[in-house]
């Protein structure tokens, strides 16, 4: 939410938050169903008043900000087992969309690979490294149960470990 000069000892200047920041644009929260209960709450009132209020500041600044969240979680089941509240649950539920899992999105796979070796390229400064085909054939099969962020984090990784062309030992154990 920012903070005001002087509302604590490194606080040195003004400094606008990211809803103010986003003011009359996207703001994305990622992992909100990891946001602690008191955090909860003040989220809830942002959304009902359309207001933030700086830290060490009494004045309230409207802000137009549309939120798209994203979690791994099930909220409604977090709701009703009280873990998540229920007024921010129905406020954030305008409109939902499940996304399922990598693992059952395989026909992305190919494309997530391509698009992740040309980001590693770029990154690294470096030219972009061609999987073998037993690399490709274990990523079609494997599970991802970290999802996308996973592949993301094994192509940068074999990007950084292979010469031109990344195989099987270049993944980790």
């Amino acid at each position: 939410f920012g903070h005001i000069r002087g509302a604590f000892s490194s606080a040195v200047k003004d400094r606008k938050g990211k809803f103010e920041a986003a003011n009359k644009g996207i703001i994305f929260l990622d992992e909100i169903g990891e946001l602690p209960p008191e955090s909860q709450v003040k989220l809830l009132r942002v959304l009902q008043s359309g207001e933030v209020q700086r830290v060490g500041s009494d004045e309230g600044i409207c802000v137009n900000t549309r939120i798209v969240a994203a979690t791994n979680r099930n909220l409604y089941q977090m709701m009703l087992e009280g873990q998540f509240r229920e007024d921010l649950y129905y406020r954030m539920s305008v409109i939902s969309v499940t996304l399922p899992p990598l693992r059952e999105r395989r026909d992305e796979i190919p494309l997530l690979i391509e698009y992740f070796c040309d980001q590693a390229s770029e990154t690294l400064s470096r030219p972009k490294v061609r999987l073998s085909p037993q690399l490709r054939n274990f990523l079609m099969g494997y599970s991802f149960r970290g999802n996308i962020r996973e592949l993301h984090n094994i192509i940068y990784r074999v990007s950084c470990l292979a010469d031109d062309v990344a195989d099987i030992k270049h993944l980790p154990e």
